[in-house]
């Protein structure tokens, strides 16, 4: 993540607001309170869901977005020492950190019922712990910060150049941990350059000195993009090697290991040419809730858009989607515990939904008497790898199924978000017997989104990665019923 391209200027906050105050001028302190009330969005997976918003010259319509997905919550990046030098905090390095164009920012999330998490380092620029000589006065620094915006969660992003200093490392974490001691119930999360061996050298040197200072961040998360990754695979390959490391590194138990880990992706085409689909989203997402992972996101909400025509570029995500698909898999990730902490919330339905963290079943949608469908299976068979917008009718298991909202793999009657409406029995399965050609599913394996497997006399087919689930009988839906075969 560049520096140069990431600082949200006045331009962002055009697109929301009417007037034109004085830039340098701060509103008064008590609308953020008043705009946030009792500040319920203000919980860790709220907070390690939050995208980043980077693109000053194409901003898009945050409060739009907050509507169309239910996201809450966003990053915004990133403070850095001066260009001019000295331990002063700035935008971007050349813009001062009193700004009124981040706070009028700042102010229309927090309208909307959200918040912000505010970003310190990143790639390139000079970072406070290089500039500032010790950790306290790195934490003074960043308290700046903190103070002007009334934060309550911060990320450091902890990238070249700088992790390559061993004394700039010492003042970044231990300004972490002073900052936490500072404010109570801050949140902070810890981000460094992910390998598809976990983390390098770099990283394993931030873990080592959090461990010596006795500092335990709300995750340690790794940037799992731009380094040799090829899709889901390898990224959750990596996670899993990481979530060893950090086993290793603070004698952690597997549960504690995964609620300290975290995933920063990148959605469409990456700087380095590596592309993640929606599909690598919600295999990644799948991964992140079925283990309890504290923080998922990605950069940036500026790019969760297509192309047009279909280009590269800091404004869209060079792959086929409509706006805010991506968007729709951190809110998922934020929603897992929203219903309980925001007054009145429900789970918001996002463009593209994932599965849901493992929870009770959710009881089946009732038979709708007036369905289109209900004479014949005429409807095409449904497909666990067809994406289908709402309206969209098809058969499966006798039944006549029309969809709510855009969907794709979630299987009619089983799926735990009901986005299929059961139209009635049809005459007709509208899925044909095939021969059981997939190797039979073994309780042990571990699959990931589109292997195959045979079980029970059906074929199955992995909507992200799964271990341990059986075919038919798991309550979060992990496989896609591809309908009954016969042996060979």
């Amino acid at each position: 993540m560049t520096a140069a391209a990431v600082m949200i200027v006045a331009a962002t906050v055009v697109a929301t607001t009417s007037s034109s105050p004085d830039p340098t001028a701060l509103e008064p302190q008590t609308t953020l309170g008043a705009q946030v009330g009792a500040r319920g969005a203000a919980l860790p997976a709220w907070y390690g869901a939050a995208p980043y918003l980077t693109d000053p010259d194409n901003p898009p319509d945050l409060t739009a977005i907050m509507a169309a997905t239910g996201q809450k919550t966003f990053t915004l990046p990133f403070v850095l020492a001066a260009t001019s030098g000295g331990c002063t905090p700035t935008w971007n390095g050349d813009r001062p950190i009193v700004d009124g164009a981040v706070r009028r920012l700042v102010d229309t999330v927090r309208g909307a019922g959200g918040d912000v998490v505010v970003s310190f380092g990143g790639f390139g620029g000079a970072k406070l712990g290089q500039s500032c000589p010790t950790p306290q006065a790195t934490a003074d620094a960043y308290q700046q910060v903190v103070d002007a915006y009334q934060v309550r969660a911060v990320d450091f992003d902890l990238e070249a150049p700088g992790y390559e200093s061993s004394s700039a490392l010492a003042n970044e974490v231990g300004a972490a941990q002073l900052l936490r001691q500072r404010n109570p119930g801050l949140y902070v999360s810890i981000t460094t350059a992910g390998t598809t061996a976990g983390t390098g050298g770099f990283g394993q040197q931030i873990l080592n000195l959090a461990k010596s200072m006795g500092f335990v961040p709300d995750n340690f998360t790794i940037m799992a993009f731009d380094n040799g990754f090829t899709g889901d695979r390898a990224q959750i390959a990596a996670l899993e090697t990481f979530h060893g490391i950090l086993m290793t590194t603070f004698d952690w138990d597997s549960a504690t290991a995964y609620a300290h880990e975290g995933v920063l992706g990148m959605n469409g085409r990456t700087d380095a040419g590596e592309v993640f689909t929606q599909a690598d989203f919600r295999s990644v997402l799948t991964y992140a809730l079925r283990n309890r992972l504290g923080r998922f996101t990605f950069w940036a909400v500026d790019r969760d858009r297509p192309c047009d025509p279909l280009q590269p570029g800091p404004g869209c995500s060079d792959v086929p989607q409509s706006p805010w698909e991506f968007t729709g898999f951190t809110a998922r990730f934020g929603n897992q515990d929203a219903a309980a902490v925001l007054p009145g919330a429900q789970p918001a339905r996002p463009p593209a939904p994932a599965r849901p963290p493992a929870t009770t079943r959710t009881t089946p949608p009732r038979p709708n008497p007036g369905g289109s469908a209900r004479a014949g299976c005429s409807a095409l068979p449904w497909n666990a790898t067809n994406p289908y917008v709402g309206g969209t009718v098809v058969a499966y298991n006798g039944h006549a199924w029309t969809a709510k909202w855009w969907n794709q793999g979630e299987v009619p009657g089983a799926n735990p978000d009901n986005v299929w409406v059961d139209n009635g029995p049809c005459a007709g399965s509208g899925r044909p017997v095939a021969t059981c050609t997939a190797a039979a599913w073994d309780p042990n394996g571990t699959y990931v989104r589109g292997d195959t497997v045979t079980h029970a006399g059906r074929t199955w087919t992995a909507k992200w990665w799964t271990r341990g689930d059986e075919p038919g009988a798991n309550q979060q839906g992990a496989w896609a019923d591809d309908g009954p075969c016969t042996a060979r």
